[in-house]
């Protein structure tokens, strides 16, 4: 859908007008077409002390094809052209005085910085540290980067990666979304990456190549757009959704090559007669996205049982209902499967005349964070994305004013596309993903909203 804010600010005419005004002007953002480049310019790497990963960093990006640029000095100069990424390396940071030697790097490198450029820091994770001196240092970047995030113009994106020891063989994936333009409306995040075996020879391209994908609520919007990415990516999709949306579920289907399902996900029989189908279908399944949900709005003191218990029973309650189906069946859920939840920006903050849909995804949230050590013990992970304002059918119908507030109330401006959500889920369950386990990444453009 057009944001015709947006294409208006960026035209002749647009952008003087929001020049007078001192209007926003939101950026046409770099997503992700296949055959891409990871980037479209070179890569300026930096440290904070001594640093174990800016070797590693450095192979990763020429082995993609990028060019790493000498650092930036404090007069602005480069070696080159301007960078489409900084990168810093904190993993040498000791004390509070060493995030000096951050901001050194940072500032000149960002001032040069190219539209819809990439920020990303790494660091140690603040819970391993020596010291509590240490520990601040480490969690100071946490306020950082949500900070540079915001400060950030033209569409460019601030990240941190805590990588623990030992997780170094996990990082290519991580840094490659968050560099690259699947990760276009995914700012002011922090991700842990643990230790994990990573496949050798993932193919950029196709990363879920011969892998079974079981997609919910996949008839139309979010759950449509995760179909297509994760068929785009060389999954075989199974599409499940109610009867009622038969028709727009078998269109998709059709589409991608995969295969529908009409299945009500509250039925007491729902999990296992997905179980049967997995098994006997396709030999069990390597993928699952929970993205199925529903809305029943009303004021709390307004809010009857059946709105209440319905939002939980879809939102929440089939989650926990099939993934425990899913891990107690024999041999259908593969051993380094990937599960996938969606929470909501919601869930995080709160809204108003949400407290139903609240409540069930941040229980979303809590049932990823508890599941968490289970599945790393079978090789596998669960994760989950929490969407913010997503411009979609529904959205498109909400009062004009509310719209628009909800859509520009975020470091990018502008609502994010179920692309975002989807290419996000879809990295999340690439083999490569597999050191990112029990996190949740939030989705909506770093939101104004929420933590």
């Amino acid at each position: 859908m057009s944001d015709w804010y947006r294409d208006f600010a960026n035209s002749g005419f647009g952008t003087t007008i929001t020049k007078q005004l001192g209007l926003p002007r939101p950026a046409v953002l770099r997503r992700y077409e296949p055959g891409e480049p990871l980037l479209p310019g070179p890569v300026v790497i930096g440290s904070a002390g001594e640093g174990r990963l800016r070797e590693p960093l450095t192979q990763l990006l020429h082995a993609a094809g990028i060019h790493v640029q000498s650092p930036v000095t404090a007069d602005g100069a480069t070696d080159g052209e301007k960078p489409a990424a900084v990168i810093l390396d904190a993993t040498g940071l000791r004390t509070p005085g060493d995030l000096s030697s951050a901001h050194d790097f940072l500032a000149p490198a960002i001032k040069r910085l190219r539209p819809s450029g990439r920020v990303l820091l790494l660091a140690d994770p603040p819970a391993d540290a020596d010291s509590p001196a240490q520990a601040a240092a480490r969690q100071a970047l946490d306020g950082l980067v949500r900070s540079i995030g915001k400060e950030l113009l033209n569409g460019s994106t601030a990240n941190l990666l805590y990588v623990a020891p030992g997780a170094e063989g996990a990082l290519a994936s991580p840094v490659r979304f968050f560099l690259s333009g699947r990760s276009a409306y995914v700012d002011g995040q922090v991700v842990t990456v643990t230790a994990a075996g990573v496949p050798e020879g993932e193919d950029d391209e196709t990363p879920l190549a011969g892998k079974v994908a079981v997609v919910t609520g996949a008839a139309r919007g979010i759950g449509a757009a995760i179909a297509k990415v994760m068929a785009r990516d060389g999954a075989h999709v199974v599409a499940v959704d109610i009867p009622a949306a038969g028709d727009k579920l078998a269109e998709v289907a059709n589409e991608i090559g995969g295969t529908a399902l009409q299945l009500d996900i509250t039925a007491d029989d729902a999990p296992q007669r997905l179980i049967e189908h997995l098994r006997e279908r396709h030999g069990g399944v390597d993928v699952v996205v929970h993205n199925a949900g529903i809305t029943r709005d009303k004021l709390l003191v307004n809010m009857d049982a059946a709105r209440w218990n319905s939002v939980m029973a879809v939102n929440l309650q089939a989650q926990l209902d099939i993934t425990q189906a899913l891990l107690d069946a024999d041999g259908v859920l593969k051993p380094d499967a990937r599960i996938v939840c969606v929470s909501s920006q919601s869930g995080i903050a709160g809204n108003r005349g949400q407290t139903n849909y609240a409540a069930s995804k941040a229980g979303v949230i809590g049932m990823v964070r508890a599941w968490a050590p289970q599945f790393a013990e079978r090789g596998a992970t669960i994760n989950a994305v929490a969407p913010g304002f997503i411009v979609t059918e529904m959205t498109a119908k909400m009062p004009f004013g509310t719209r628009e507030v909800g859509s520009r109330i975020n470091s990018l401006q502008q609502g994010g596309l179920p692309v975002d959500v989807a290419e996000t889920i879809a990295w999340l369950a690439q083999p490569g993903s597999a050191g990112v386990n029990g996190q949740t990444v939030r989705v909506c453009g770093q939101s104004m909203l929420g933590a």
